[in-house]
């Protein structure tokens, strides 16, 4: 997808920015992982299976076990975007992700996190 470079980056190359922001604000991997798992129907093993392979952001979204469909309750900016109105599938389910760590670091309570 031309003009998206962090597609082809390795998800386990941004996944420590991921926990240092959590971890920052008293949050810890556990409750990050758990976001992870539930937006993309990973469990632990796979998850960890995914950063040991290298896996880019493309193919970890594309070949997720199954997308959560509750992700589309999922609204806010993230970048200065609306993440509800980003068009290409693959960049909004990567700001879908940045939103979720966003509200984690944000002190968030994980049931609201998780539109649950």
């Amino acid at each position: 997808m031309p003009g998206h470079r962090i597609y082809g980056m390795r998800f386990a190359s941004v996944y420590p920015a991921y926990l240092a922001k959590a971890e920052r604000k008293g949050r810890s991997k556990a409750e990050v992982d758990r976001i992870i798992c539930w937006l993309t129907g990973h469990d632990e093993a796979s998850l960890e299976g995914v950063l040991a392979a290298g896996t880019n952001f493309e193919d970890f979204f594309a070949q997720a076990p199954r997308m959560n469909p509750d992700r589309a309750l999922i609204r806010g900016v993230v970048c200065g975007v609306r993440v509800e109105e980003i068009e290409e599938p693959t960049m909004r389910e990567v700001r879908y992700l940045d939103k979720l760590v966003d509200e984690l670091a944000k002190g968030r309570p994980m049931e609201k996190i998780l539109r649950s």
